[in-house]
């Protein structure tokens, strides 16, 4: 690896802990929601600097044989403790990202890595509810409408945004999930007992009502018929065109006014008012007054200071013992559970939080919010009982005999996902997929592939579900699956996480022949490939459209990116599928998990229920060797004879950032060829002297200075555009009228009305890991200040140097807790249900 001097020449070094975080520490930087703690990395000369930095070298000069050293020899593993939260404002309207979320309920929602106290807020510390400052949805909890995005809609129809219509195609999913899992007579056969009848979990949808999306009206559609488990081939089903949906009404002006004058006499902030008023319905002022612990349904309201809400409605009638305060927490903790990645919480963890809130009576609290249907509990066999044998003494023996479980309590919206997820894999899993093609058609089309892209075409000929793994340079095996699929008479189709992937895949398509059903039509444009975003996919926006039963007019989809997807979105993908379909699901197991609960792509590669193929196309070149090595837990030196890997040793916050734009607006271009437009920074966190906000600021005054007359944004500005949480657009500002702010995202217009752009949009020269990923640049520069030690873990430093296809720039100032977090901090755990729903469904397990 080359390094990059510590050049003085026009160095505007600030003092070591610039920025002082009110969350009570300081710091030159912070984790993705913010960083509590102190300590930028100490002044260090370049014979100071640390392991893996090597010597100075200018970028442009840099020689060949210059490396960096691998991992701190001898250096014992630190204690590695948790972040507090950002200062996010309590009315952001984005769900957070748990990159790295810990197993604890009561976490702050950091979307990087969540502080290891289940006692710590989720939200923003000391900072009141309702402020009005806007976030992303890596920064702020769960919780109020998203984005309006105008990214496509037929012709002649009404205009819908990408976010409402999404919305509106997951309430259709649920409602035929709904339908489907009604029929059935049985109780719920996952080896679990719940509290309430299986009809019960079905109907309550709380996704809109928990104030996580807005409101949306639902889809009028006939009632599927029962699916067969393998259709006739020659049956096909036409596709039908989505019908035009109205936009969602907003809560009437009375109601607003009504909730305005309760938050008004109970000190809050009366901004909150229209959010307070969609969330709860048009008694939303009589519920408050009835219960003022409603009040933390809002999202970014946190326990503290819905008490103080309740103590000026109820006066003395206000007490810690309130059975209202106590069902009022358990929700609120579970919902920060979700956001930390979670799809349930062991019992004895939760009971544990609510103390450290101050409920007297945990397991009271509790059992009122099982009882009110707030909260669904689960008895699991643990881990290794759940296939044991039955005792020899029969069924009553076994009624005798207790076997040891696991209690689990949990948001109905996850339980319904995680349940509706099972069912659609099992049904993959144990039915045979469409016979489209011959076996000796298979084999030939296999047989003309090569290593394991043949294993991959071999095992989708005859399976429902498999899973491929591999980094970059394995996306040559799902589109060689793709070509011979389709060059089967298939309907296959390929789907990414966000659109630079799937104009990346699109490309590669093109580029290989392999767009078109008949290879050699390789000028085929993006819109015409067969690929398309998960999030277009369900909303209709791209893709193939529905037949006329409401599945996806496909016989083969390829999920690529699987590891961004959460139980909710992977249950409406599955349900989604017709019968006799094929699903791949294909991504790099080592990059960071989905922004939203569970960890589907993990749960199935450990439950082996179905073929796995592993790539054995390694990345070339230096960065292929080095982000490699990490993935195995080794930070090795490696060749960069290209200044394909440089260092640049920083000694505090302020010259980190001036490193930063030095780097992008001048020895990148000049030394790479690498423009401005195409390098991204990459950051552990928001907050912070070094975070996002920090060098985004510095960036423009750089690159694209200007007044910021719309919102702070200026046309030509980049920006990252969160139309749902979890999701990030990468784009630039065209203009901005009466309409709201015009953007340009990967070539698609995107119009945010004003009123959501301070919530939706923000600068995008730097961004966190969580907000990269399923994206690659040509040079990529990732920026680790002195205190984002806390924030590193294996999975976080693997994404983010992934990001870079030609050229990596490293600033460099957490010394040897890199090569630490790359050898000790895996990928923290997730408690999620998948796998115990799905062993008793899977024939032969």
């Amino acid at each position: 690896m080359s390094t990059e001097p510590e050049t003085t020449e026009d160095a505007e070094p600030g003092p070591p802990g610039a920025g002082t975080n009110p969350a009570g520490g300081t710091g030159a930087g912070g984790g993705e929601t913010g960083g509590g703690e102190t300590g930028a990395g100490r002044p260090a000369s370049a014979e100071e600097a640390p392991a893996g930095t090597g010597q100075a070298a200018d970028l442009e000069n840099a020689p060949a044989d210059t490396r960096q050293a691998a991992a701190a020899e001898g250096d014992p593993a630190g204690p590695r403790q948790a972040r507090g939260p950002e200062n996010a404002p309590a009315d952001t309207g984005q769900a957070a990202a748990d990159e790295d979320a810990q197993a604890d309920p009561g976490q702050a929602a950091d979307p990087e890595s969540a502080p290891a106290d289940p006692g710590q807020a989720a939200d923003p510390a000391n900072v009141p509810a309702g402020t009005g400052q806007g976030a992303s949805e890596e920064e702020s909890p769960a919780g109020t409408g998203q984005a309006a995005d105008a990214e496509g809609g037929d012709a002649g129809t009404p205009q819908v945004s990408e976010a409402e219509a999404e919305l509106r195609a997951q309430q259709a999913e649920r409602e035929r999930i709904e339908q489907r899992k009604a029929e059935k007579k049985a109780p719920i056969a996952s080896g679990t007992k719940l509290s309430g009848k299986a009809a019960d979990l079905l109907a309550a949808v709380r996704a809109v009502e928990s104030g996580e999306k807005p409101p949306a009206t639902v889809f009028e559609e006939p009632r599927p018929a029962p699916r067969r488990s393998v259709p006739e081939p020659e049956r096909r089903p036409r596709p039908v065109a989505p019908e035009p949906v109205s936009a969602p009404a907003g809560p009437a002006p009375e109601a607003v006014e009504a909730v305005r004058q309760v938050l008004g006499e109970g000190g809050a902030p009366e901004v909150l008012a229209p959010q307070a008023a969609a969330v709860l319905g048009e008694s939303a002022d009589d519920q408050l007054r009835a219960d003022p612990w409603q009040l933390l349904r809002i999202a970014g309201v946190r326990p503290e200071q819905a008490d103080g809400f309740a103590r000026a409605l109820l006066g003395a009638e206000c007490g810690p013992d309130d059975e209202r305060r106590g069902r009022a927490v358990t929700g609120w903790l579970l919902e920060q559970a979700a956001l930390a990645g979670h799809t349930v919480l062991e019992m004895p963890a939760l009971l544990a939080a609510l103390a450290q809130r101050g409920v007297p009576e945990p397991d009271s609290a509790v059992q009122g919010a099982i009882a009110e249907g707030e909260a669904l509990v689960f008895q699991d066999a643990l881990e290794g009982e759940a296939g044991a044998p039955a005792p020899a003494g029969g069924e009553g023996a076994e009624e005798d005999e207790e076997r040891p479980v696991r209690v689990l309590v949990g948001l109905e919206r996850y339980a319904m996902a995680e349940e509706s997820l099972a069912d659609g894999l099992a049904r993959l899993v144990n039915s045979a997929p469409k016979q489209d093609g011959s076996a000796e058609e298979w084999e030939r089309a296999a047989a003309a592939a090569q290593g394991s892209a043949a294993e991959l075409i071999r095992a989708v000929a005859g399976q429902g579900l498999v899973l491929h793994t591999g980094g970059e340079a394995s996306l040559a095996e799902p589109a060689a699956l793709l070509a011979a699929a389709r060059s089967l008479g298939l309907r296959g189709w390929a789907a990414t996480h966000g659109p630079i992937g799937r104009n990346r895949f699109a490309a590669l398509l093109r580029r290989s022949g392999q767009a078109a059903e008949a290879p050699g039509q390789a000028d085929e444009s993006p819109a015409d490939s067969p690929v398309a975003t998960v999030s277009g996919l369900l909303a209709g926006l791209e893709g193939p459209g529905r037949d006329t039963e409401g599945a996806l007019d496909l016989d083969l989809l390829v999920v690529l990116d699987a590891p961004q997807l959460d139980v909710e979105t992977a249950a409406l993908l599955t349900e989604s599928l017709p019968d006799g379909a094929r699903l791949v699901l294909a991504g790099d197991p080592a990059v960071l998990w989905s922004a939203g609960p569970g960890r589907v792509f993990a749960d199935l590669l450990a439950a082996r229920i179905c073929p796995q193929v592993a790539s054995r196309r390694p990345d070339p070149g230096p960065l292929g060797e080095l982000v490699s090595g990490i993935g195995i837990g080794e930070l090795n030196q490696v060749e960069a004879p290209g200044k394909e890997v440089v260092i640049v040793p920083v000694r505090d916050a302020g010259e980190a950032v001036h490193r930063t734009v030095q780097l992008v607006a001048d020895s990148v271009p000049r030394a790479i060829g690498v423009p401005a437009e195409d390098t991204q920074v990459i950051t552990p966190g928001h907050g912070g002297a070094v975070g996002t906000r920090a060098l985004n600021a510095a960036l423009k005054e750089r690159l694209n200075p200007g007044p910021g007359r719309f919102g702070g944004f200026d046309p030509g500005d980049r920006i990252v555009h969160s139309p749902a949480p979890g999701r990030a657009l990468p784009g630039r500002v065209v203009t901005a009228d009466a309409e709201g702010l015009h953007l340009s995202c990967e070539g698609e217009t995107v119009v945010v009305p004003r009123e959501r752009v301070e919530q939706s949009v923000r600068h995008g020269w730097a961004l966190t890991a969580h907000q990269a990923v399923g994206s690659r640049w040509p040079a990529v520069v990732v920026v680790l200040p002195g205190d984002a030690a806390q924030a590193l873990s294996r999975p976080w430093v693997y994404t983010a140097f992934g990001r870079a296809d030609r050229h990596l720039s490293v600033v460099h100032g957490v010394e040897q807790s890199l090569p630490r977090a790359v050898a000790e901090v895996p990928a923290k755990p997730r408690t999620t249900r998948l796998p115990v729903l799905l062993a008793p469904q899977i024939s032969g397990t």
